[in-house]
């Protein structure tokens, strides 16, 4: 077996916390290789070193059989390495051709430049399957067209080595499908792909082998072939997991959010939710299902008094709420509305901000949090120690920073503040996004308990298999009109024409 990429005893530690501990990894030539683990297993950190990101206090990485020094993303991509991020790193109003050639230019002679890169881009999407117009704004393209900008980028810089980190999370199955059709491409044209993923179902569908990471280690390599994902998800997580959702039918009682006619718009004036209504009653949870960008993100963002809305009357218990049409957060989180949004980072806590800070965000004027201008510093210590305990979020430690807590463990912290709060509804986004299997157990567990303690749920995500597991009714969501109502056993197929803007009649 030939060997692209392998790493010999590489340690990492940030202060005391021991990231990657004396990692061995050997990536065949030619392959794609699963690495799957925990938030918090240093699989990020490990492709970060990999890409010179970051320098492993110890060990050795060989390229082809051969020891090299990778001090950043520069020496990365000069010995034929190539990362498509979670985030895509693209600038929106620049063409497919710019994004590809931004740092690449090739010198004073751009139009000599533009010219090549256009040749050798065609060549690349001829080759691989990565067809799309070099002269499209990035911007206006759909994720998964964005998503082939990053990989045409990769391969333009020489990439003969390519990580992709968490690949799937913005796509929808049948966009999946088809980027594992550029991935086995790849792999048969001799290129070497690196597949970071929690997703265990795709580490089976386009793999050829798989590492595991649990707490800094590589705990096991297995051939995809010979293992299975009940086996991986022990691996990962260390004890069984239960990887279907376990519940029992839902008893819906009154309406406890009401929504008629809601219309909402963008900064730029575009109707991003079109004459929206829909109906929670207390212990459901209603799903809506889309793809990301049509309109879900801003009828939560709406429903939770983040953003006006043009038309539409919205009531919560039974109480007319906001009739003008203006936002107020806080009279939201009076009424019982909880809000769990789509992106953590950006809406949901402050990473600057200790753990027990976050815990207190939004409610801080809450009696038990001290009264008038001073906050009760133990107080909301002590709160942060019991949701701590009871989400089992890890490190337990409510004065570190949010920032250095995993991805899952920040989805917890922002779970356990609003889940806490005993609210009558909970507008929850993407709840389980770039979250890890034993963290995505332990978040359906708690929307489950919460649909059971009489609670109504609205949720939203792009993960349909999650949406079929907890909802109990599947509303879907198109260019911002909701165009139906399915039960969640309803076809996967069916949902994704839907998703797509495809009628039943159109369908047959």
């Amino acid at each position: 077996m030939t060997l692209a990429l392998e790493l010999v005893g590489i340690d990492k530690s940030f202060g005391s916390v021991h990231a990657n501990k004396d990692i061995n990894l050997a990536v065949a030539k030619g392959s794609i290789h699963g690495v799957v683990g925990e938030n918090g297993a240093g699989k990020s950190t490990l492709m970060s070193i990999i890409y010179g990101f970051y320098s492993a206090d110890a060990g050795e990485i060989r390229i082809d059989g051969k020891p090299v020094s990778i001090s950043d993303s520069k020496a990365a991509i000069a010995h034929g390495i190539g990362m498509v991020h979670q985030h895509f790193m693209l600038v929106d109003n620049f063409t497919v051709l710019e994004n590809v050639m931004l740092g690449a230019e090739g010198g004073f002679m751009l139009n000599s430049g533009l010219h090549k890169a256009r040749k050798e881009l065609k060549r690349l999407a001829d080759e691989y399957g990565l067809t799309v117009d070099l002269d499209a704004e990035v911007g206006e393209l759909p994720v998964g067209l964005q998503q082939r900008v990053e990989i045409l980028k990769a391969l333009f810089r020489g990439a003969d080595i390519l990580i992709l980190d968490e690949p799937t999370g913005v796509l929808t199955p049948a966009e999946a499908d088809h980027l594992f059709r550029i991935l086995r491409i790849l792999r048969d044209e001799g290129k070497t792909v690196l597949l970071i993923t929690h997703k265990l179902r795709e580490i089976m569908a386009v793999t050829d082998k798989v590492s595991v990471m649990r707490r800094g280690e590589i705990v096991d390599t297995r051939a995809t072939a010979e293992t299975s994902v009940e086996e991986l998800a022990e691996l990962m997580v260390g004890r069984s997991v239960l990887l279907r959702v376990d519940k029992t039918p839902s008893t819906p009682g009154r309406p406890v959010l009401e929504v008629e006619d809601l219309t909402v718009r963008d900064a730029r004036g575009v109707v991003r939710v079109d004459h929206a209504s829909l109906t929670v009653h207390a212990g459901e949870i209603v799903g809506i299902a889309g793809v990301s960008g049509n309109g879900q993100s801003q009828l939560l963002e709406a429903l939770a008094g983040i953003r006006k809305w043009e038309t539409g009357r919205v009531l919560v218990d039974g109480q007319d709420v906001m009739a003008d049409g203006k936002v107020d957060p806080a009279e939201m989180r009076g009424l019982g509305v909880a809000h769990v949004p789509e992106d953590r980072h950006r809406m949901g806590l402050v990473n600057s901000f200790a753990e027990y800070e976050n815990c207190a965000l939004g409610y801080h004027g809450d009696p038990k949090y001290g009264s008038g201008a001073l906050l009760d510093i133990k107080a909301m210590r002590d709160d942060a120690r019991d949701k701590i305990e009871k989400y089992d979020i890890r490190p337990p430690s409510c004065t570190l920073k949010t920032s250095m807590f995993s991805g899952g463990n920040q989805q917890k912290i922002v779970l356990a503040r609003e889940i806490e709060r005993d609210p009558v509804v909970l507008l929850v986004g993407q709840p389980t996004r770039g979250v890890d299997i034993g963290a995505i157990e332990f978040i359906h567990k708690r929307l489950i308990e919460l649909r059971d303690a009489g609670k109504g749920i609205l949720l939203v995500s792009v993960e349909l298999d999650e949406i079929r597991m907890l909802a109990d009714r599947v509303l879907v969501m198109f260019d911002g009109r909701l165009v139906g109502e399915r039960a969640p056993d309803a076809s996967e197929q069916e949902l994704g024409l839907m998703m797509a803007g495809v009628t039943r009649e159109a369908a047959e």
